[in-house]
């Protein structure tokens, strides 16, 4: 009878061993090498295994105790041969690389058989030398690592770790002053520069007593362009404080010049504003475009008058609007109804010439061709109030254009529309408000007035034409002088005049009986807009109960609420002021806090005038917002 090894009766030894192995496997966690021992320790293949199943229950135990400390020295093995081969030698890889688990491996430090004994023996000793050449390969790539360093690597770290108090101390110094440039100026900039220098001349690495000195100088040299990041920092610190003060002149590179060469550059730039200023003529700095310099602080947001040159030479402006941008620019045409009329004329012209893009509507086509030549004006000048409003009205009528109308007639529309607002708007605004006046104008008076204005030109002659007996004292002003060119108008028509400038205004007022002044604009709180000197005269009449009659078309109303002359104005040219080579202010653009101001209008409140004559009535000043509103169903 033959039986199998399922009908076998297992030993108590073999018992007592599943027992353990169950144990086992229940206690350790179930990853894939614990599975492979555990299958390598319990197949029936080896002598070892069979030997050992006849053993008492003991030496299993101790056998399972000596396989876990087995398995803890192979990780222990794998772990440094990974750590090895990220160091990438190959020598230590190869000494590192663990040798696979054998079923047949059983250490026992209790006597066994003498084959058991000689196994464990060669495995004990090749579980030591793993770790021990694994550790001892560690500490020489640790060492090798230190050592195979560059030396020059070696000396800048050494360096760095020197002077990082010093670095750190020249950042925050540099910093200071970069934030106190605009109240200690150059001389703190030049100061901190000194301490760069002192500092990059310290921080230098001394020089070991048994090296060789042609060595020495050698590294020395090879150290000097190279600028550690701390010094870096202090130059552009020191170069951003130098800027501050208004140097435009350029640092050389940080990296091209030796350490001791650069403190000297914020030195050469360090210049005061006042020598600046003072090395600078009126020649290279022209008044006509005044810079930050030539400026007075309160009035830097008003626009300043610009060189003409620049407003000749663009394709895209008409010639007409070209040449009117040239004349406003030189003040050649002055005076609201006389800068209102020239635009225009030459805007007639502008749609006279436009040609219709292709496949483009004439209207907008206009529109935006129109826009563009309203701009280059007031480049040239800001415009003038019945300059804003007469091209608002163009816009307007641009808008009501017929789309279903030839471009020949569309053009003559335009056309007829400018010579009407010319005719309504300045001809016969001006008879209408001269009839308004001619009855308060009686024999004898006497009439002051500021400045020159072709209303008040236009009221006179037709007074004169009236052959009433009255004269006229015209008061006038520096840097203009406009109140000469009245003056020789109304003697040409044989009107007996009187020339006074502004300062003896007080002592010919008394002789006044009513005073006319004209006006640039009547804003919408009832202040009058003028040429500057306007308010002192209203407010001398007004000191002796003069009347003031305001004379103002309605076209010159505007929308804008202002109290004074500052929030909008217009800067004249301050050369103007300068009245030869003798005059002190001749060289002022050298003198460091000399600032001339030229202001070319000033706001006169509505206390000091008494009415406000217009085409449609003789009304106080309080009424323009009611003009404004019922101005489009007048007709005019």
């Amino acid at each position: 009878m033959v039986l199998t090894s399922e009908q076998v009766p297992q030993t108590d030894a073999q018992t007592l061993k599943s027992k353990h192995k169950k144990q086992r496997q229940r206690n350790r966690p179930r990853n894939k090498r614990n599975r492979l021992e555990d299958s390598n320790t319990t197949t029936p293949e080896t002598s070892a295994t069979d030997a050992a199943s006849a053993m008492p229950g003991k030496q299993d135990a101790v056998a399972t105790e000596k396989t876990r400390d087995q398995v803890m020295a192979e990780r222990e093995a794998k772990k440094l041969a990974k750590q090895a081969k990220k160091q990438k030698n190959a020598t230590t890889s190869t000494a590192a690389a663990p040798a696979p688990p054998t079923a047949s491996t059983t250490v026992s430090p209790t006597p066994a058989t003498p084959a058991t004994k000689i196994i464990t023996e060669v495995e004990q000793t090749t579980i030591t030398t793993k770790l021990t050449t694994t550790t001892t390969t560690k500490v020489q790539d640790a060492v090798v690592s230190k050592t195979t360093q560059p030396a020059a690597v070696n000396g800048k770290d050494a360096e760095a770790g020197d002077k990082t108090r010093e670095q750190i101390k020249a950042e925050r110094e540099a910093k200071k002053a970069a934030k106190k440039a605009g109240k200690g100026g150059g001389a703190k900039v030049e100061g901190v520069s000194q301490q760069m220098a002192d500092l990059k001349v310290a921080e230098q690495v001394p020089v070991p007593a048994n090296a060789a000195p042609a060595a020495t100088e050698a590294d020395q040299e090879k150290k000097k362009p190279a600028l550690s990041k701390a010094e870096r920092r202090a130059i552009q610190e020191a170069q951003r404080a130098a800027k501050a003060q208004g140097q435009t002149k350029k640092a050389q590179p940080a990296g091209k010049a030796p350490p001791t060469a650069v403190p000297k550059e914020p030195k050469r730039e360090s210049v005061s504003p006042t020598k600046a200023a003072a090395s600078s003529s009126p020649s290279k700095c022209p008044a006509s475009t005044p810079n930050g310099d030539c400026r007075v602080k309160l009035f830097n947001h008003l626009v300043c008058a610009k060189e003409d040159s620049q407003f000749i030479n663009d394709p895209l402006v008409h010639p007409s609007i070209a040449r009117l941008g040239v004349q406003y620019a030189r003040r050649t045409v002055v005076g609201s109804n006389a800068r209102c009329i020239a635009f225009l004329h030459a805007l007639r012209q502008v749609v006279h010439d436009f040609e219709t893009p292709a496949k483009k509507e004439f209207g907008r086509s206009l529109d935006a061709a129109v826009k563009h030549h309203v701009d280059h004006l007031h480049k040239c000048r800001p415009l003038a109030v019945s300059v804003s409003n007469a091209y608002k009205q163009f816009k307007n009528q641009l808008t009501q254009l017929p789309a279903d109308v030839p471009e020949t007639e569309l053009k003559e529309l335009l056309v007829h529309f400018i010579d009407t607002y010319i005719e309504n708007q300045i001809g016969k605004a001006a008879q209408a408000i001269s009839g308004f006046l001619q009855e308060k104008i009686t024999d004898g008076d006497v009439l002051l007035t500021f400045a020159c204005s072709s209303l008040i030109q236009f009221i006179c002659e037709e007074a004169k034409r009236r052959q009433v007996a009255f004269r006229v004292i015209v008061v006038d002003s520096r840097p203009g002088c406009e109140g000469q060119e009245l003056l020789r108008r109304l003697h040409a028509n044989g009107i007996p005049c009187t020339y006074v400038l502004i300062n003896a205004v007080g002592y010919v007022m008394a002789e006044a009986t009513k005073v006319l002044l004209g006006a640039h604009a009547l804003l919408a709180n009832g202040y009058v807009m003028a040429r500057t000197g306007t308010a002192q005269v209203a407010l001398v009449a007004n000191a002796h109960n003069v009347p003031v009659l305001v004379c103002c078309e309605t076209h010159k109303f505007s929308e804008r609420f202002q109290t004074d002359a500052i929030v909008y104005n217009e800067l004249s040219d301050p050369n103007q002021l300068v009245r030869g080579d003798k005059c002190q202010l001749s060289n002022w653009a050298a003198k460091g806090k000399l600032l001339p101001l030229n202001l070319s209008y000033d706001i006169t409140p509505p206390e000091l005038v008494s009415a406000v004559v217009t085409e449609v009535a003789i009304l106080p000043c309080t009424s323009v917002p009611v003009i404004l509103r019922i101005k489009p169903d007048i007709g005019y």
